[in-house]
């Protein structure tokens, strides 16, 4: 073996000994955080730490799942979750259609100033957007955590960057058989696009439903409160008991793996798209 086939070999085991640990790391905290869930609580603030429960406490799942409205949560998360994503769906297609093909006076402007609020943080918006919903009376409503964030500027862009790439020859083709611009948009424009359209909705599902800071400061009981919210006060209410903590956390997590796990193959294909077509 000569010392380019060493030095390969080498590489190749530090390459994946490096991608090892960082999973490992990754996949911890969360191993702790099961683990934990099926300890006693005097197991989990024992000194020195153990990693194994001695008998796994399943109950400690049943008494979380009763100390909280939960089923209330999820519901809650899953009217916000579903029609914001199908909102931002609408406005981002529509929108990044009309970026790619249609010719407006004031389209580069418009895109420009549109690219240039991503610069702004998020943060900055709250204020603003509260003193909207305060004035249009929407507090502790769905209406407020679902109306400012119906559209996504980077969504928008990201699309339609796909939508560029559709060659014009399917659109000159499909004006001289007299298809309007919603049938094109409709029969060709969306079916060449699933991927990436199908990733923007899996990754604004997910961001809906691990939404925190704005579903925390426009809620206030728990009618309308999110499950991040709900675990956020649950673990105030409950601040001695932290195996039912860690099992809560778990509840509100397992949602949001059972969806990687059936949508994960979506999520890499348009990624992965979206690396090769950006």
């Amino acid at each position: 073996m000569n010392k380019r086939k060493i030095v390969n070999v080498v590489a190749e085991v530090l390459k994946y000994a490096i991608l090892i640990a960082g999973a490992i790391f990754t996949l911890l905290p969360f191993l702790w955080m099961i683990l934990s869930s099926l300890k006693t609580s005097a197991e989990i603030t024992a000194i020195p730490p153990s990693l194994f429960p001695k008998v796994p406490q399943f109950s400690n799942f049943a008494e979380a799942w009763k100390s909280a409205p939960f089923p209330r949560y999820i519901f809650n998360t899953l009217v916000v979750t579903i029609i914001s994503t199908a909102g931002v769906l609408v406005t981002t297609v529509l929108a990044a259609y009309a970026f790619a093909r249609l010719n407006f006076l004031g389209k580069k402007i418009m895109l420009s100033l549109m690219l240039a609020t991503l610069m702004i943080p998020g943060e900055m918006l709250i204020i603003t957007n509260f003193i909207t919903i305060t004035k249009l009376k929407w507090i502790n409503t769905y209406q407020a955590m679902i109306v400012p964030y119906l559209a996504s500027v980077f969504y928008i862009y990201l699309l339609t960057q796909f939508f560029s790439q559709v060659p014009d020859a399917l659109y000159l083709a499909a004006k001289v058989d007299k298809c309007n611009d919603f049938k094109y948009l409709i029969k060709i424009m969306i079916p060449i696009n699933k991927s990436p359209i199908t990733t923007v909705c899996i990754l604004n599902a997910i961001g809906c439903w691990n939404s925190f800071m704005w579903p925390l400061i426009v809620t206030m009981s728990d009618e309308h409160t999110l499950l991040s919210v709900g675990l956020l006060r649950f673990r105030q209410a409950s601040s001695s008991n932290l195996h039912n903590q860690m099992a809560a956390a778990c509840i509100v997590l397992l949602p949001m793996v059972i969806f990687y796990i059936v949508f994960h193959k979506k999520i890499m294909e348009g990624v992965a798209s979206g690396g090769t077509k950006g």
